[in-house]
């Protein structure tokens, strides 16, 4: 597949997902990709922890699902009524997580390119989600990026050491077919931005970018 074609066709899967467990040479060549992201300092800050353990998935599932139902009781009605058809994970029915999780002092004290930007340690890892995510499209795999969760319960389901934060539990698993319209476009939450309205000339302030 072309990497345009790649990027046009990648979707945050949820609901999309066969049941089968992604091939394990599949899942190495996407955990590669990720690997070969670049990084601030070439510091690498990332580490990936494969989960199948159903009951881990179980447990994960039932988290998300108490943060799903808080963030709905604080939407307005009419909101709420939008947002309830959203599936927001595919947790057991990919049958692999991947947590894909920083940490700061990989690369020692001083990071080179890190000094005035602490956040490029985290931009850093999250290339490297963004490696994966289009090798999986290119592969034909599925990836739903999961975020309704509390970070402590993630850490601690994880065992992630001290200094080690999870980033995203992504779901990775075959896919009966990608959408052609990102979900929150399809159940009228969000629609996207033309390129139009986010690129700027010279100033932000400025007129839009036209090529001359």
């Amino acid at each position: 597949m072309e990497l345009y074609d790649a990027i046009r066709l990648r979707r945050d899967v949820r609901a999309e997902f066969t049941g089968a467990v992604v091939d394990d040479e599949v899942l190495l060549r996407l955990l590669a990709a990720a690997h070969q992201a670049p990084s601030v300092g070439n510091s690498q800050p990332w580490d990936f922890v494969v989960v199948r353990a159903r009951a881990t998935l179980s447990a994960f599932a039932a988290h998300v699902a108490r943060q799903r139902g808080r963030f709905a009781e604080s939407l307005e009605p009419e909101r709420a009524a939008t947002f309830d058809p959203i599936k927001i994970e595919g947790i057991e029915e990919s049958g692999t997580g991947v947590v894909v999780t920083y940490n700061h002092g990989r690369g020692g004290p001083h990071v080179l390119g890190r000094q005035t930007v602490a956040e490029t340690g985290v931009y850093s890892a999250v290339l490297a989600i963004q490696n994966l995510w289009l090798a999986a499209a290119a592969e034909g795999i599925g990836v739903g990026w999961v975020s309704f969760y509390e970070e402590p319960f993630l850490a601690e389901l994880i065992q992630a050491p001290a200094g080690t934060r999870p980033i995203a539990w992504l779901c990775v698993g075959p896919v009966r077919e990608f959408q052609r319209v990102p979900d929150l476009e399809r159940f009228g939450w969000r629609a996207g931005r033309p390129l139009s309205e986010a690129v700027h000339h010279e100033t932000f302030s400025g007129n839009p970018y036209a090529p001359e």
